[in-house]
């Protein structure tokens, strides 16, 4: 029996670990202090305790005191670092992957560039870092020859700014990568993000299995991926294709891999020109739109399975011609962020948590890879992704709105997640239309959710919880006749129930169950149970999931969460923090304190920097004043919400308010 490692954590850990139990091997997960108690830990049939999923000394010591033959390392963490495949190769272990050579090669994109020129593949035009940054023709894209997801990546669109985007990209890329070389190449304004699967096995096979569309991004990150390619011809399918495959065959890939594409809709008047843009050597976070399009003889594909496959030195057994297309996929990945208050990462319990079911209905097959349930705290600790949600349909209309159906069923209380965005994003005109391109999300905002309908569902349950006719079936409460109002046909006598009314912070709506009324909306109800709320508003079917406390109210509607406070008359309520209270808006680490309390500051002045997620955020005086309050130290790890600084306005500024 094989023994497979997977040095690697959540979902993808857990993705990988399906498919090991699935044909019989034996299977080892890893864990931090942080995880031990994590789904993915109680998917294996044994665990092991690492200090980081990033020291290869312990990875490569589980392996080998495991009797793992074979490591997957998911994506993320070790999977593309080349010194790992070296180390697990000393030891007689086996790398679910390319070889460190391949990695070297393809790792960087100065060597891949190289090779992919060698191969006949398109690459995009380029300026010599010696060249005089006058001649270019702007904008361009300077960009960190090692590593990638987005960092050390700057677009410069005149001269004069080239210096200083050089600077920073470079100061960037040495602190993630350790090396600051650069490259410059031209910038593509509308662009597409179009990338290839490939699979090599070691006996000289190279296969594709299509291409995927993952042009909705920000800032360089992938939000919304869909397989194929919903705007391409075919002959630059064919192309394309053909370029991914010769590239793979010119470095001698084994495994699973993905070529990325940048498609020029700038190009000759909107040819369609590509270019090669890099190789991820390792599985992608968006392979399961490829899995559920590409068909081999007519079967669905396992990547997971091929890469384990090759890995054991098997032959894939079939070539292109027995692999084909059928259907559309779209994949949403759903992530621990405030995507309408400035995408800042967010962490806490996720008190209450509902994935759709993966099932088919109305022609869309609904699959969901995830690693969060109830209960489970979120930490900044490790990327935010928590989950995706992957529809298929027989077209790409089938897929697009069967994905907004799923994500209508996707509900994250405790904390904020992306869900509601991605909602909005899939719902909306231009994807639909498959117009967004890699630059879209950066020049447009996605409108966010109106919760006046939210508060709507959440008045009227509240009423329903707080009378005891939280279980009413359509047609009224619990005991009553299905048809008829609810006081009437001898189940309530007397008068009329009055009106009640319902505050969520400082907002009161009228709640007439008699008229089945909030405010001017009509409001029947289906079924009110289970945290699952399903009402008829305005003749419309509404469907939420609802957290109801003492002090507050959560809603997860369309996705997006509302989390409401209900005044509560015998609490002690202290002081609320004023305008001139700066407070963490995401748990973090304190990387900079630069003010101490007394001085004078203008507004715009950086009192602190603080940092999660690998994101910085510069907090600032919101006005001129004078710092009352500093309760932040560097390297201190302070949760959301926390008072870090307070400023009072100058005189001036309290009589101008």
């Amino acid at each position: 029996m094989h023994t497979l490692l997977v040095a690697n954590r959540g979902e993808i850990a857990r993705r990988v670990l399906a498919t090991a139990r699935r044909l019989g091997w034996r299977t080892v997960a890893l864990h931090t202090d942080l995880d031990a108690g994590a789904l993915h830990v109680t998917d294996a049939d044994v665990a092991v305790r690492v200090g980081s999923y990033l020291d290869i000394d312990e990875v490569v010591a589980a392996a080998r005191d495991t009797g793992a033959g074979f490591v997957h390392p998911g994506y993320g963490f070790l999977s593309e670092r080349a010194p790992f495949a070296r180390a697990l190769a000393e030891a007689g272990v086996t790398l679910v992957g390319p070889t460190a050579e391949v990695m070297d090669a393809m790792g960087r994109k100065d060597a891949a560039r190289d090779i992919a020129v060698a191969a006949g593949v398109p690459v995009v035009p380029s300026y010599d870092l010696a060249d005089d940054p006058a001649t270019f023709a702007y904008p361009v894209l300077v960009k960190a020859a090692a590593g990638g997801g987005g960092k050390g990546m700057r677009v410069v669109r005149s001269a004069a700014e080239y210096a200083e985007a050089l600077g920073a990209a470079r100061r960037e890329a040495s602190s993630s990568f350790g090396d600051d070389t650069m490259l410059i190449e031209k910038y593509v304004e509308s662009g597409r993000h179009v990338e290839v699967q490939v699979m090599g096995d070691t006996h000289g096979q190279v296969v594709h299995l299509f291409e995927r569309d993952c042009s909705t991004q920000r800032r360089h990150q992938k939000v919304l991926e869909e397989a194929p390619a919903p705007t391409i011809s075919q002959e630059q399918r064919s192309a394309i294709t053909a370029s991914a495959v010769a590239l793979a065959a010119q470095v001698g890939y084994t495994g699973a891999g993905t070529v990325e594409f940048l498609l020029d809709n700038d190009a000759d008047g909107g040819s369609g020109e590509f270019y090669f843009l890099e190789m991820n050597t390792r599985l992608q976070v968006e392979h399961p739109v490829t899995e559920e399009v590409a068909r081999v003889r007519g079967e669905r594909v396992d990547l997971v399975a091929l890469q384990l496959q090759v890995a054991t030195g098997e032959p894939l057994g079939f070539d292109q011609d027995d692999v084909s297309l059928e259907g559309h996929a779209i994949e949403a990945r759903v992530y621990a962020e405030d995507s309408f208050g400035g995408f800042l990462p967010q962490a806490g319990t996720a008190t209450l948590v509902r994935w759709p079911a993966s099932v088919e209905r109305q022609g869309a097959r609904v699959r969901v890879d995830h690693a969060l349930v109830s209960g489970q705290e979120v930490s900044t600790a490790y990327d935010p992704m928590l989950g995706k949600v992957v529809v298929w349909g027989a077209d790409r209309e089938a897929a697009r709105t069967g994905l907004v159906a799923a994500l209508d069923d996707t509900a994250v209380l405790g904390l904020t997640t992306n869900t509601g965005f991605l909602r909005a994003l899939a719902a909306g005109e231009e994807f639909r239309d498959a117009t967004i391109d890699t630059a879209w999300l950066d020049r447009h905002e996605v409108p966010a959710p109106d919760g006046d309908l939210a508060r709507v569902l959440a008045a009227w349950t509240q009423v329903l919880l707080d009378t005891g006719e939280a279980d009413a079936p359509a047609g009224g409460p619990a005991g009553a006749p299905p048809s008829g109002p609810w006081h009437a046909d001898g189940w309530r006598m007397g008068a009329d129930p009055a009106p009640d009314t319902v505050t969520l912070d400082g907002t009161s709506l009228v709640v007439d169950r008699h008229r089945g009324r909030v405010d001017d909306h009509e409001v029947r109800t289906v079924s009110v149970a289970d945290h699952s709320v399903h009402l008829i508003v305005d003749g419309h079917a509404e469907h939420a999931v609802l957290d109801v406390r003492s002090g507050d109210v959560e809603v997860a509607h369309r996705g997006q969460r509302w989390a409401w406070q209900r005044p509560d008359p015998f609490a002690d309520h202290g002081p609320e923090v004023g305008d001139g209270s700066l407070v963490a808006p995401m748990p973090g680490t304190v990387l900079d304190v630069r003010v101490e309390q007394g001085p004078q500051v203008a507004e715009g002045d950086v009192l602190g920097v603080l940092e999660a997620m690998k994101m910085e955020l510069a907090l600032t005086a919101p006005f001129d004043g004078t710092v009352t309050t500093v309760d932040a130290e560097t390297g201190r790890q302070v949760p959301l919400g926390h008072v870090l600084f307070h400023v009072e306005p100058t005189a001036q500024e309290e009589g101008s308010a």
